[in-house]
């Protein structure tokens, strides 16, 4: 149960990236939906509608509803999230492993946008709804990571523009 989990996690790392590459040069994400087959391939649809929101709904909704040919499938959007410093860009990374045993996970990605006065940044993802005691929790995290720097390009955006700071 665990391992599926932790190929979901790559699943996300990979489309996180992904994301940060597209908002990296001043852009609003488009929400998209990352999903993986049985055979270990990788598929994205981008959700385009009028409304940004409206295509981070449609996501949720497809998350939920699963798709028979998924073993698991992520949802990244724009948004924001609230921490110390008050309101921050995120890309907001939802992720779930379909299968007799559904699990699912949350991660928010703050980023600084290129039109700030200090340019790009990413900061820190921050893992919500993780119990960061649980034997499974490193493993999952790990596999996040992996999935990210598996994706050359976006990796190489998200190296570049690393603010640990936040």
């Amino acid at each position: 149960m665990v391992s599926a989990m932790i190929e979901t996690a790559r699943l996300a790392g990979f489309f996180a990236a992904h994301g940060v590459w597209c908002v990296s040069e001043g852009e609003t994400l488009v929400p998209l939906i990352g999903y993986l087959h049985p055979d270990g391939e990788y598929g994205m649809d981008r959700l385009m509608y009028d409304d940004y929101a409206e295509g981070a709904r449609v996501g949720r909704d497809a998350l939920a509803d699963g798709d028979p040919s998924w073993v698991g499938a992520v949802l990244v959007a724009d948004g924001y999230i609230h921490l110390e410093q008050g309101k921050t860009d995120a890309l907001i990374i939802e992720a779930v492993q379909y299968g007799p045993y559904r699990q699912s996970m949350q991660v928010a990605l703050p980023y600084r946008p290129a039109d700030t006065p200090h340019g790009f940044a990413v900061h820190r993802p921050k893992f919500m709804d993780a119990d960061c005691n649980d034997p499974a929790f490193d493993a999952i995290g790990e596999a996040f990571f992996v999935g990210a720097a598996s994706h050359t390009e976006a990796n190489a955006v998200w190296e570049a523009h690393l603010d640990e700071s936040v």
